[in-house]
């Protein structure tokens, strides 16, 4: 069946006509939800079910942001709420194991949560490793402070979710953590050597190259590509991304609206597949927005496309067992140990 390399938002609880109109002609491959979008299990289910009868997939992969901590688009009072990475990181400190095994415990109650409406991919680990002086958009959604936490416990989260069937986004590919400001309000340069940026901010990507999806960062490293962020950078995708990193992976854009790019989003959606990215993603759920991305994706093929079968066949059918109450008062007792 055609689908479009492009990943799309859409504008409440339900679909608008235009919305059905536009996805069933654009045939997206994937949706992303967000707070908007959300109200209560079954009108969640419900929305899940619409979107994938209409472009005609019913495993057409569904992603939100639910990280815990200040990114969880489905919170109280119809679903529980989940620490920072930080707040893992923090956990038992003269004890890894329990920390890995906390962390993925978390994880797999989440996976529960969003199967369980239909979600089938979190944009979750962030394996950004924050600098002293960063802005804080990472701050404490970061798992730890050294590339070896974070990647190690980056690995705990995305196996949790990949227990509980829900397909886990490595991000910010190659690396957020050192940016000084917001790349949802600007444009981010980074001015550290290659040498120290490999050592530090990409060596948690190099630590989950087995993971199936991952998304970019709208940063600019001057020493890689001192013109275009990542996600428009041939330089970074080619030599860093598939090269360094040796991702292989299916690689979707950062948000194409957000004001770290510029152009117009026709413009920003060619540079990101002339750049090598496999997808596009799209967020606010703007008609005329979606139009233009959809325009300039092209159809799904090639090794884009073996990326994104490989991806969805990653899916567990079959959950691992979970007893959701037992899971979450573990979760607890271990939280409460740093309250």
């Amino acid at each position: 069946m055609t689908t479009r390399a492009f990943i799309a938002g859409c504008s409440g609880f339900e679909l608008t006509p235009d919305e059905v109109a536009f996805f069933r002609e654009a045939k997206p491959w994937g949706f992303i939800l967000f707070r908007r979008n959300v109200d209560h299990p079954e009108q969640v289910r419900a929305l899940c079910d619409s979107l994938r009868d209409i472009v005609g997939r019913s495993d057409a992969p569904i992603l939100i942001d639910q990280e815990g901590g200040r990114v969880q688009r489905m919170g109280p009072p119809h679903w529980p709420k989940y620490p920072s990475g930080a707040t893992y990181g923090r956990l038992h400190a003269n004890d890894p194991l329990v920390r890995r095994e906390i962390t993925r415990l978390g994880a797999r109650l989440i996976a529960h949560d969003l199967r369980a409406v239909g979600i089938t991919v979190d944009c979750l680990p962030v394996l950004d490793v924050p600098s002293p002086g960063a802005h804080d958009v990472i701050g404490d959604r970061a798992y730890g402070r050294t590339p070896g936490e974070v990647g190690i416990l980056g690995r705990a989260a995305a196996e949790g979710l990949l227990a509980g069937g829900v397909l886990p986004v490595v991000k910010h590919m190659p690396g957020h953590g050192r940016a000084g400001a917001d790349s949802h309000l600007a444009l981010p340069v980074v001015e550290a050597s290659r040498e120290e940026l490999e050592r530090h901010d990409f060596a948690p990507f190099r630590m989950l190259t087995d993971m199936p999806l991952a998304m970019t960062a709208h940063v600019v490293y001057t020493a890689l590509d001192p013109e275009q962020p990542a996600t428009t950078s041939r330089v970074v995708m080619e030599e860093i991304v598939r090269g360094h990193i040796g991702y292989d992976g299916l690689v979707m854009t950062d948000d194409l609206s957000m004001h770290a790019l510029s152009g117009s989003f026709r413009e920003r959606t060619e540079a990101a597949f002339a750049a090598g990215c496999d997808m596009a993603l799209h967020c606010n759920g703007r008609m005329e927005e979606m139009g233009a991305v959809a325009e300039a994706a092209p159809l799904l093929d090639g090794d884009p496309l073996r990326r994104a079968n490989a991806a969805l066949a990653r899916i567990a059918h079959d959950p691992e067992p979970l007893d959701p109450v037992d899971a979450r008062s573990r979760l607890d007792s271990a939280l409460a140990m740093i309250a």
